[in-house]
């Protein structure tokens, strides 16, 4: 039989009370809470759950190429933040955000805190000074923080030069000082209760024969170690295209692919629809998920699935899922 360690009786309630500046891990609230994305699947993969989402107290970065849906999911997070009653925030580094579209999907301006700084570092001040300005007067309300874009902010050393010819160091100079503002705010996303939605661009490296030429447009490789979700917007330009009856474009479909988790599972993919006069397809994608955690199983005939006793087809499957035949199903997945 094992010793006791002499260590080990030195743990007692004495020595634990005169911990100033450390306690332990069960003490430690570990689940700060979510907002959901505005799309079931896309919570799922996030945090392993349907009804939650993004975390709150880490960082979520949305990166893709231009037209991928990032902003929109940004905006569905913000509005479903709104709905729980959570401050809102978005710095818009781009200056085109549509206030319009925003309003149509559910954002309501008059509780969205809103900024547009010229550099990187201001947008972090600002984030920052923000974030200490609310918990001043409410100390414990989430905050939900969409930045949208990284890939767009200049460092102020690109800002102020003069010119337009840039050189090979101002890139390195802008990723050492992401580096340095995500140093400086990733503390305050658990002690605050922030949750930071950051979208990101990709950039295509020129003369690649070998491996993948995507690099994210700004970063640098520090920006990896601060994410808590990345996911990945996939959508192609032509055949992802969502037409109506008279080949009027309507929306995009494409994937979302989580390349890091810190909540659940990584290396997951999930479908995303999002039509231009509703948003996102909160159901989309619900198909395929139900199968991985085998509350649907496939049918023996190619195209069929069964819940229960009832088949039914995949062009059937989200015009019927909020009938009563579902209801199990719905209750079974909390949604």
């Amino acid at each position: 039989m094992p010793k006791k360690s002499k260590y080990n009786s030195s743990m007692d309630n004495s020595v634990l009370k005169r911990l100033k500046n450390a306690g332990l891990l069960s003490e430690q609230v570990q689940d700060l809470g979510f907002v959901s994305t505005g799309s079931y699947a896309l919570n799922k993969i996030i945090s392993g759950s349907y009804a939650k989402g993004v975390p709150i107290g880490m960082i979520t970065q949305f990166h893709g190429e231009a037209s991928t849906a990032k902003t929109v999911f940004a905006t569905h997070i913000l509005k479903e933040a709104q709905v729980l009653g959570y401050y809102t925030m978005l710095i818009d580094s781009e200056n085109a955000y549509n206030s319009e579209f925003a309003e149509h999907l559910g954002i309501d301006p008059e509780k969205l805190i809103y900024a547009a700084p010229e550099t990187l570092e201001d947008c972090f001040n600002i984030i920052e000074s923000t974030i200490k300005e609310i918990r001043e007067v409410d100390k414990d309300t989430p905050i939900v923080i969409a930045y949208d874009s990284l890939a767009v902010s200049p460092s102020k050393a690109e800002y102020e030069a003069e010119g337009y010819d840039g050189n090979n160091m101002q890139g390195a100079i802008r990723a050492r000082q992401t580096g340095n503002c995500l140093k400086k705010m990733n503390p305050l996303m658990r002690k605050h209760k922030v949750a930071f939605i950051m979208i990101n661009q990709i950039r295509h490296k020129i003369g690649v024969m070998f491996g993948s030429p995507e690099t994210p447009a700004a970063g640098g490789r520090s920006l990896d170690y601060y994410l808590g979700v990345n996911m990945k917007t996939i959508s192609n330009k032509t055949s992802d295209l969502l037409k109506d009856d008279n080949g009027k474009v309507v929306g995009i479909q494409g994937k979302l692919r989580n390349t890091k988790n810190k909540c659940s599972m990584p290396f997951r993919e999930t479908t995303f629809k999002l039509m231009w006069n509703e948003g996102l397809d909160p159901y989309d994608g619900l198909l395929d998920c139900f199968i991985a955690d085998g509350l649907i199983k496939r049918g023996e005939k190619q195209g069929w699935f069964i819940f229960e006793d009832f088949k039914f087809q995949k062009k059937t499957f989200y015009d019927k899922l909020l009938t009563d035949k579902f209801e199990k199903l719905r209750e079974a997945a909390g949604i």
